[in-house]
Parts: C-alpha cells; structure tokens; sequence
C-alpha cells in the first residue's frame, strides 16, 4: 500500500521533508510572487515658494538688475525762496545671478524596462521633477531666511526683522499668533501693502493653529468662514497674512549657516543660520528670482539608444535668488 507522505512534495525543493513540518520560506520556496499592479514611491514634501516672490525670465543675459529707491521728503514753501529741490532721493542696486545648471537624471535600460512588471519612466520623469522643484523651494527658502537678517542696501531705509516668539514656543499656538500681529505691526510701520502678504509654517505649526480653540482664530460654529475643522485646510489667514505650510521651511528648522553652506554651482549667497528659525512673514517683494531654464524633462533617443539600449531621462533647471527690499523680509524666531 502506498504511503500518502511520500507522494509529490509541493512547491519546496529544498528537502524531503513534508510542507507540514518544515518552515514556511521552505515550504514554499518556489511558489509565485504574484504582483499587485501598486507601486509604492516615495512622498515628497510641498513646494509653494515660487509663486510667492518675484520671478523674472532671463534672455540673453547672466543676471538681473534691480534698483531700490528711498523716499521723498515734503516741506512748506517760504515766500519769496525759491524752489531749489530736496536732497537727492537715495537709490541703490540688487543684483541676482543665475546659478548653474542644475540637472536630475535615471538610465533607464530596455532589459530592465521590459522584465520589470511596473512602468518606470512615468514615475522616474515625476521624481525628476519634484527634485528639481525642491531645489528651486529651498533656495527661496533661505533667500527669505536670509533678507530677514539683511540691512537694507538703501540708506536710511530699514533691513530685515525678526519677530522672537520665545524659546520653546516654536509649536505654540498662541506665541505664533501673537507673533503674527507683531510682524503685521512691522509691515504696516514699512508701508508694506496688505496685498502679497504670505507667511510660511512647517505643517506641525499650522495644524497647532487649527486645533487651538483659546486663540480665537477659529471659529467652530462658521467653521467654512476661517476655519474648517474637518478637511484641515480652513486656516486662511491671520491679520491679514495669508498662510501656507511647507516641510521645505520645517527641514531648515535648526539648520546653521554651515548647514547651509555654498556649494559648488550655486553663484548666491544662500548660507542662513536658522537655528531659532520658527516660521516667515514676508511680503512678495522681499525676494525675487531670475530663470533662464525653468524646470523640463528631456529625454534621449536616436543614437543613443542604439548605442547605450536604453535611454537616459534629464531633467533640468538654470535659477537664481535673491534678496531684494528686506525692510518686509521678516521670521519668527525661538529664541
């Protein structure tokens, strides 16, 4: 009679052992790995920065020129005295350059390509281009970390602000609100105009201001009026600043000036000290940006892929920042 233990074995090839009482990777050692059809990328963080200060196109040219004036001065006429003109009016220059190419690039191989079970180029070409938009975020980033600790290049107009929230607060609703009214005080004492107004927080801090009730931000009743409890996204605006979240701010939290140091490409000045940094309050002329080669992806072809069987997907990105009028550059500070 035949002994049923010793029929077919299943899938393990390993030993002779029954698939009852051996383990599990053995068992099934050969068996197939079915695929979900999913793809799992990786997050990145938000990038918001670009439509908040100046941008201007390049064309034929390295770099940009700005002139920032003073202001005039008024007096009464005295009879009989003639009209001779105030002292002149101060004016000085900002001058932004492009930094160098800035490039991302994935070799995509045809045998890879085609024995992977997934299509590749649409998310490679989708990382590509969130690598070089958080470059383009971060560079504006510490360029407003940076007019906030600047003297102004006019004389007699005044520089940066920093608005200190207090050490430890850095989360703290109500230290963010209160700071917040402060830096609007600042912008109404420069004339800043109440449109382009913008501050910048890391998603922890704007989540605090949502959920605090004692700081009379929100309104739960007429929750769609200010602030909406459920979708998270009814936090407009505080004294008149409108606010967004950026993790691109929260990765500069606790940065130095070494952190932050200039590398090789980058032809401004972009090293900030921003270890009590605790969120920006600016208005859009603080910072600008000049563009010879926005953010596109090229990808090869031709001989190239006879040559090398595959193709390589460029992106890429020829961008600079600047400081321009720092008298409404200003951060919170958790000092």
């Amino acid at each position: 009679m035949t002994n049923i233990n010793t029929g077919w074995m299943g899938p393990n090839v390993a030993d002779g052992t029954r698939s009852g009482s051996q383990s599990y990777a053995n068992a099934y050692a050969t068996a197939l790995k079915l695929f979900s059809g999913e793809v799992f990328t990786a997050f990145n963080a938000a990038t918001i920065f670009k439509g908040l200060v100046r941008n201007y196109t390049l064309r034929g040219g390295k770099s940009k020129q700005f002139l920032l004036t003073g202001k005039l001065s008024s007096g009464y006429m005295v009879p009989g005295t003639p009209i001779l003109g105030d002292s002149g009016m101060l004016s000085n220059e900002k001058t932004i350059v492009m930094d160098q190419l800035l490039v991302s690039s994935q070799f995509v191989y045809d045998l890879d390509e085609i024995l992977a079970q997934w299509s590749s180029r649409s998310e490679i070409s989708k990382q590509i281009g969130e690598a070089l938009a958080l470059n383009y975020d971060d560079k504006i980033c510490r360029t407003l970390c940076l007019g906030a600790t600047e003297a102004s290049v006019v004389t007699g107009e005044p520089g940066g602000f920093q608005v200190n929230i207090g050490s430890g607060n850095t989360n703290d609703a109500q230290a963010l609100v209160d700071g917040f009214f402060e830096a609007a005080s600042v912008l109404d004492e420069r004339s800043a105009p109440q449109d382009g107004r913008c501050a910048v927080l890391s998603p922890r801090q704007y989540y605090s201001l949502i959920s605090s009730v004692d700081t009379n931000i929100l309104n739960r009743e007429l929750g769609n009026s200010q602030g909406d409890m459920n979708s998270g996204k009814g936090l407009y605006s505080i004294a008149g600043i409108h606010i967004y979240k950026s993790n691109v701010l929260a990765n500069q939290y606790g940065k130095s000036a070494t952190d932050n140091a200039q590398v090789t490409g980058e032809n401004n000045d972009y090293a900030v000290n921003n270890t009590n940094l605790a969120g920006l309050v600016f208005h859009r002329e603080a910072a600008g940006t000049v563009e010879a080669i926005g953010p596109s992806i090229e990808t090869t072809s031709g001989d190239f892929h006879v040559q090398y069987q595959g193709d390589l997907i460029v992106g890429k990105m020829a961008m600079g920042a600047g400081t321009l009028r720092t008298s409404v550059a200003g951060s919170l500070q958790a000092a």
